[in-house]
């Protein structure tokens, strides 16, 4: 892996430092988060939705 400038090495760890930070947040309010996987969009936590998210319009209601 190449080394990253220091600049560049803390801008990165500020950002996986936030993420983290609010998929906790979320987990611990038992909020849903939704994450790449595998090439795909997956959705996390106790109340996350059962249906995949293609089976979904753009509000998170199923398609008929």
């Amino acid at each position: 892996m190449t080394q990253l400038a220091p600049d560049t090495q803390e801008m990165l760890d500020s950002l996986r430092t936030a993420v983290a930070d609010t998929l906790e947040r979320k987990r611990r309010l038992g909020q849903y988060a939704v994450i790449w996987q595998d090439g795909k969009p997956v959705l996390v936590g106790e109340d996350a939705p059962t249906k995949p998210i293609e089976e979904q319009d753009e509000q998170g209601r199923e398609s008929h």
